[in-house]
């Protein structure tokens, strides 16, 4: 007899003897995960599940009691309880998804060729990235437990949520981490965690999963670890030490917003701990300027995270709230995490998920104020009336349609920063122009082959044997340059 077909007769004779219909969900899932596990023979030999299973079957007919009075059926439940490190696994990094700042560009160059050590870092790259040789590499991004004493509203590993729960030791991460990495599956490591105990006592366990990976197998490779701002600052110095990025996420981007759906975090507090690692970083540079065997600390800097449209915060309140987080502390990244609703969601979060284009457009609002020299203020003025980014058409042109004042622009004489404000001209395209404008003057057509759209370039730009004449103050010139809407086929 089959184990599932042992537990069908099991939950039927339940009902016959009268047995409370309603259990304890967590057992009824343990019981019912049963027969989809296998483990080693308890028995003395044979299948582990169904020798097991035949014997609670056995007992039940002799003491028709509740479940929990059968001692093997106990006996099941407690081996049940001991996760296999697979079934963590598939828990643990399927929770790690929500984080989203996990890029690898930064950090010193390490190889382990020289010193009989284990993995390597690369300029580029991490987490299915694309390095600039091509290369796609990954990243081994796990939480060290789901289980959190926090119960944040848009948390699904908060305290109240309905959730699988599952923790790794320190010893099992670092297994993981390099057993992966021997199979060429990986080659870095991407730490979060949710709080279990205290914030201290996490914070050591994310700290000793570097530390022994950096001193007790010389790993060489990229480490990033999610560090917890409520943490002894002695954890954050000591977890520098060993990673290559540091994180705290500031989680939403307004005061208001982190009240209302994080009570039990601080603004203060996280950006303290921010302003510490900070001050760490820069200290670490210039002992590295004095001092050639000084240690690094966070080389590859410190980035952060915040959900959008899980509150009220407009486009123009992230962009804000991002230019002062990279001004005031020296990130290196800001990422953006469209809110996902949750099971069991608290009736404050929104019932709906924004649309994933609001998260690429505060992408490429990010982009202009990185690499396109464009001021906090003059993104905001690209918003809609309120605050919001047009989704169908990316913010630098919604800010040339609304400043059309200043276009056209000559491409054989405009400077860079100007040129920089084109729509459809990337730097990349830029650089180009100015290298070939020393030689010789520039046609559209010769601007055309730089990008992708010509369509979208013509109207802002004055080349030998063009100009746009009246097409750049056209009523309808929004519609004609903002990319076509085109339905997908199915057997295409």
């Amino acid at each position: 007899m089959t184990a599932a077909r042992m537990v069908g007769m099991a939950m039927r004779h339940q009902r016959a003897v009268g047995w409370p219909r309603r259990i304890n969900p967590h057992i009824r899932r343990l019981y019912i995960n049963a027969v989809r596990m296998r483990f080693d023979p308890m028995l003395g030999g044979g299948s582990g599940d169904g020798k097991l299973l035949k014997a609670i079957w056995d007992e039940l007919n002799e003491k028709p009691a509740t479940y929990l009075d059968v001692p093997l059926f106990r006996t099941y439940m407690e081996r049940m309880t001991q996760l296999q490190i697979t079934e963590k696994l598939a828990i643990l990094a399927d929770a790690a998804k929500y984080d989203a700042s996990c890029a690898s560009s930064g950090t010193v160059k390490r190889s382990s060729s020289k010193t009989g050590g284990i993995g390597s870092t690369e300029g580029m790259g991490i987490c299915h990235a694309y390095a600039p040789d091509g290369r796609c590499i990954s990243l081994l991004k796990i939480l060290l437990t789901n289980s959190c004493i926090f119960d944040c509203h848009y948390c699904i590993n908060r305290k109240s949520s309905n959730v699988r729960r599952a923790k790794f030791t320190a010893k099992e991460v670092v297994d993981l981490a390099l057993n992966f990495y021997k199979r060429n599956y990986i080659e870095g490591l991407f730490l979060s965690s949710g709080i279990i105990k205290s914030s201290n006592y996490t914070m050591e366990q994310m700290v000793e999963v570097a530390r022994s990976l950096r001193e007790d197998h010389d790993f060489r490779g990229y480490i990033h670890l999610k560090t917890i701002p409520d943490a002894d600052p002695e954890l954050l110095e000591a977890a520098g030490r060993h990673a290559d990025r540091l994180s705290i996420n500031v989680e939403l981007p307004t005061r208001a917003g982190l009240a209302a759906l994080a009570p039990e975090k601080s603004q203060d507090r996280i950006e303290g701990a921010m302003g510490g690692l900070k001050t760490s970083i820069l200290d670490g540079k210039d002992a590295k300027k004095k001092y050639r065997s000084a240690p690094n600390f966070a080389p590859a800097g410190q980035s952060t995270q915040m959900i959008v449209g899980a509150d009220a915060a407009t486009d123009s309140d992230i962009v804000r709230r991002a230019n002062g987080l990279y001004d005031q502390f020296g990130l290196r990244r800001v990422y953006y995490s469209a809110f996902s609703p949750i099971p069991d969601a608290s009736a404050v979060l929104p019932m709906q998920r924004p649309p994933l284009m609001r998260e690429h457009r505060l992408y490429q609002s990010d982009w202009l104020m990185r690499f396109y020299g464009f001021a906090p203020q003059e993104v905001v003025d690209a918003a809609e009336p309120n605050g919001m980014l047009p989704l169908d058409i990316d913010p630098k042109l919604a800010w040339a349609l609304k400043h059309r004042a200043q276009f056209p622009v000559d491409v054989n004489s405009a400077p860079k920063a100007m040129l920089w404000r084109v729509p459809g001209l990337g730097t990349k395209a830029v650089q180009s122009i100015l290298r070939a404008r020393r030689w010789r003057r520039l046609r559209l057509e010769d601007v055309g082959r730089l990008t992708v759209s010509i369509t979208k370039i013509r109207p802002f730009l004055i080349a030998d044997g063009w100009s746009p004449g009246g097409l750049t103050d056209m009523e309808h010139l929004r519609a004609m340059v903002a990319p076509k809407v085109e339905q997908l086929e199915l057997f295409a």
